[in-house]
């Protein structure tokens, strides 16, 4: 008999995890479910099989992404970058259209090793073919390459392999993705004019302070008059800019390390999470988009069969602020406890009264999916016009902003012109 070590799920989404006694791997994933969770991976202990080639174990990374590389190659080693939202769309859209070809799924699989991209390479696909040739479910064969697939996507194609409609699934999943790598491309779209504007006008300003004020300062330095104030002071800025930057880059890495330490915190974060939702404008933008997200993941877990706790679990880890997780995390402990999922949102006193009232038509109705499905529309809808409002209010506001600093410049030196010519003409 063999030792397997074990991760599974309770129906409640609860990761446990143990050792059984078994004859092979079959009968241990089946002694697994007797005791009533869902196998996540099912390995056996080492020592009682044969280690894997070193081939074998790099075409295996997804279930041993945790494993120590010999040597010291094992410090310089970066681990596997996760894919885009675009690269899982394409993906699971490819399967899905392949499944509706009628390609039983390892054929499948098969011809997806061919579609390699920076995100999601081929071997990838071999693999989950090898695994799923073994006799695992395909949502087992994703768990073991978590670094790939997240758990949204795990669970979404475990229901749809218990409900038998895994091709509507992973069409599903393709255009969740979808929504939301456009709605990422629309943040960095409204950001990238702001960005770029600071940075040519902020090396402007480094470039005349460093570069053409010395030059002008030769000039008044041959001059007995007085200068302006305003031209006195570009000058100890622009000496202090020439003999001190690297006390400035100094100060400036020290900041940012500070900052992500203090964001690494979980104080840190949640007062930065909770700081950011109360910004004039961009919080509006914000609470926009947190909003439409939650709505969207737990209406698209619940609609393919994730059971409600679980869904509610999975939309907390993957929501990317802290103050949204805990709020999700209080409504999931209320919902154990019996409560309606509209009860504790409303408590949290986070969410609008909008997502509330529609989701409690969901539940009086018995369509919770669908109320949440059109509370997402709705706020990605209002997220569109948020963004558009907020870049054609930063854009004037950097640009005067830059002005401002440019003529104040300009106007400390011609001053100083000014002066000299006027000192000039009166001798």
């Amino acid at each position: 008999m063999a030792q397997f070590n074990y991760k599974a799920r309770r129906r409640s989404g609860e990761l446990v995890e143990g050792v059984v006694e078994a004859a092979d791997r079959a009968a241990a994933v089946l002694q697994v479910e007797r005791l009533g969770v869902i196998p996540v991976s099912v390995l056996a202990t080492q020592g009682s099989t044969k280690p894997a080639k070193p081939a074998a174990r790099a075409a295996g990374a997804a279930g041993s992404t945790g494993s120590a590389m010999a040597g010291p190659g094992r410090w310089f080693a970066r681990g596997p970058k996760k894919p885009g939202l675009k690269e899982l769309a394409m993906y699971t859209l490819q399967l899905a259209n392949l499944l509706r070809a009628g390609m039983p799924l390892t054929m499948a699989l098969r011809s997806m090793e061919s579609l390699s991209s920076k995100g999601i390479p081929g071997e990838v696909s071999r693999q989950l073919k090898q695994d799923v040739t073994e006799g695992r479910g395909l949502s087992e064969a994703m768990a073991r390459q978590s670094h790939v697939f997240p758990d949204l996507v795990i669970n979404m194609v475990r229901a749809g392999e218990q409900s038998g409609a895994l091709e509507e699934v992973l069409r599903r999943q393709a255009a969740h993705f979808d929504r939301f790598a456009e709605v990422q491309s629309k943040f960095k779209s409204a950001m990238i004019y702001p960005a770029v504007v600071c940075v040519v006008g902020g090396a402007l300003v480094i470039f005349f302070m460093t570069v053409m004020l010395p030059k002008f300062m030769t000039l008044f330095d041959n001059t007995k008059i007085e200068l302006p104030a305003m031209t006195r002071m570009l000058i100890a800025i622009s000496g202090f800019l020439s003999g001190y930057w690297w006390a400035l880059l100094l100060a400036g890495g020290g900041a940012v390390v500070a900052f992500r330490r203090y964001r690494a915190s979980k104080a840190g974060r949640e007062s930065l999470d909770r700081l950011v939702m109360r910004l004039p404008v961009i919080g509006k933008v914000v609470r926009l988009n947190l909003f439409g997200q939650f709505a969207r993941t737990l209406s698209t877990l619940l609609q393919n069969g994730v059971p409600v706790l679980q869904a509610l679990r999975i939309t907390e880890q993957v929501m990317p602020n802290v103050v949204i997780q805990e709020a999700i995390a209080r409504t999931r402990e209320a919902v154990t406890d019996g409560k309606t999922l509209a009860q504790p949102l409303a408590k949290s006193r986070l969410f609008p009264q909008l997502m509330i009232d529609l989701i409690k038509i969901g539940e009086e109705t018995g369509d919770v999916p669908a109320a949440l499905s059109n509370v997402a529309d709705t706020y990605e809808n209002d997220l569109n016009v948020g963004l558009t409002a907020m870049t054609n209010l930063i854009q004037p506001v950097i640009i005067v902003a830059i002005a401002f600093v440019v003529g104040f410049m300009l106007l400390g030196v011609m001053s100083a012109m000014f002066k000299i010519t006027e000192s000039i003409s009166t001798r």
